[in-house]
């Protein structure tokens, strides 16, 4: 399992799935600040009206927003020898290992997610994940073969990690390998959000990746719209639909742009941590809203890896407000769960043929 984006290099991460701003930058007020960079192996956007906020926003951008995000990269990344994720991947099972405060909250919140899946959301995925070459050790050659596939599995297990809130820290029972990529984007989201808040910011987007935070309204004193893309290569940029997501989160997870092709098939980048094997429903993308984002993103992944007639009935006991969009041979179909029917913008925008 890993979220539609992962935590790779840009060149490749740009080609996920994505949300669309809609009417959220144009005829942008004076009082409206825009900062954007890169983190995490793609690109943050944050735009916020806050009457607390420095008047200078390179050193904001620099000092404030980039050394946060620098400062969750430290911590959670597998892509950095020395984060603190990858130290603790690298050390021996069966002790303690004290690491901050904020790795324990979102390595508790997955946990969560993965009991409430029964292992379909499972962060100690990442020998699978790395063997199918989505993770940082680079594009296999070939499909994985059954003994690969085997050892691979006998690293991967929730049920053998722990965490501990007094004095913070993650054990594991095993060698284990966590990988993130599925939730610390929307922690990051979360973090800056808060942030800004504090800040006195009335009104800001946040987006890493294509997950989002809003609070208030955009520079046209109108709702934050989201354009959810349609799932198909070919029609790069085409709308599936606009939710409105003012104070609120969203998160959307797929498989239609970062897959591998070998003899003629395709493979999806969504592992589920169960198989072993990369998925093979026919659930095309999945978009979920949520006060918080780095429930949002979980979620999202959750449902991904469990398709669609499953992911919607998880979503449906749980009250998610979801959007499942499917192919089949007819074209591209929706499934709104109830909690999610009331967030549709009913702007004329139909979904595509």
């Amino acid at each position: 399992m890993t979220d539609n984006l992962g935590w790779r290099p840009a060149a490749v991460r740009m080609l996920s799935v994505s949300l669309l701003l809609v009417a959220a930058g144009c005829g942008e007020q004076a009082s409206y600040q825009t900062f954007t960079g890169t983190t995490m192996g793609t690109q943050y956007r944050v735009q916020a009206s806050c009457s607390a906020v420095s008047k200078q926003p390179d050193r904001l951008q620099k000092n404030e927003i980039d050394a946060q995000l620098e400062a969750i990269n430290a911590l959670m990344s597998t892509y950095q020898a020395d984060s603190v994720l990858s130290r603790f991947n690298a050390s021996p099972p069966g002790d303690w290992y004290e690491v901050p405060r904020a790795l324990v909250v979102v390595v508790k919140a997955a946990l969560s997610l993965s009991e409430q899946s029964e292992g379909a959301y499972d962060i100690t995925v990442g020998p699978l994940v790395n063997l199918w070459g989505f993770g940082p050790e680079g594009r296999p050659t070939a499909v994985p073969d059954t003994a690969a596939l085997e050892n691979a599995r006998e690293r991967v297990g929730y049920k053998y990690l722990h965490v501990r809130a007094q004095p913070p820290a993650l054990r594991k029972d095993r060698d284990l390998y966590v990988d993130l990529s599925s939730i610390a984007k929307g922690y990051g989201v979360d973090v800056l959000a808060e942030w800004l808040a504090q800040q006195s910011c009335g009104n800001f987007l946040v987006d890493i990746g294509g997950e989002v935070r809003t609070r208030g309204v955009n520079s046209r004193e109108e709702p934050w719209r989201i354009g959810v893309e349609v799932p198909d290569p070919a029609r790069f940029g085409m709308v599936q639909r606009i939710i409105d997501v003012s104070n609120l989160s969203v998160a959307t997870s797929g498989d239609y742009r970062n897959f591998l092709e070998f003899g003629g098939k395709r493979y999806s980048h969504t592992i589920d941590p169960r198989t072993g094997r990369p998925v093979q429903h026919h659930l095309a993308s999945v978009t979920v809203l949520h006060r918080s984002a780095m429930w949002a993103d979980g979620y999202a992944t959750l449902l991904e890896v469990l398709g669609g007639e499953q992911g919607y009935a998880f979503a449906v006991e749980r009250h998610l407000a979801a959007l499942l969009i499917e192919r089949s041979p007819e074209g591209i179909s929706e499934r709104e769960t109830p909690d999610f029917e009331p967030l549709l913008e009913h702007s004329g925008i139909e979904p595509p043929p």
